[in-house]
C-alpha cells in the first residue's frame, strides 16, 4: 500500500516525532543531572549510574530514531 502526503504534512509530522524524540532524550540526560548524551552512556556503561540500564538501552535507541528521522527530513527537504 502507497500513501502520498504532501511535503509539508511530511516536514510536520517527521517534527513532531523528532521533537518528542528529543524531549525524551532530555527527560533521560535530566534525570541523571548530565547534559551530554556520550558522556551519560560512557558513565552508565563504566558502572558509574548503577540502575542506569534501562535508560541508556533505551537512550541509544532514541538516539538511532532521531538520527533516522533527521536523515528522512533532509531527504524530504
Amino acid at each position: 500500500m502507497t500513501v502520498e502526503l504532501k511535503k509539508e504534512v511530511a516536514e510536520d509530522l517527521i517534527t513532531s516525532k523528532l521533537h518528542r524524540i528529543q524531549s525524551l532524550i532530555a527527560e533521560i540526560l535530566d534525570r541523571w543531572k548530565e547534559t551530554s548524551t556520550d558522556t551519560f552512556l560512557t558513565k552508565a556503561r563504566d558502572g558509574n549510574y548503577p540502575n542506569s540500564e534501562n535508560d541508556a538501552i533505551d537512550l541509544r535507541q532514541l538516539l538511532l530514531e532521531e538520527e533516522k528521522l533527521l536523515n528522512l527530513l533532509k531527504s524530504i527537504q
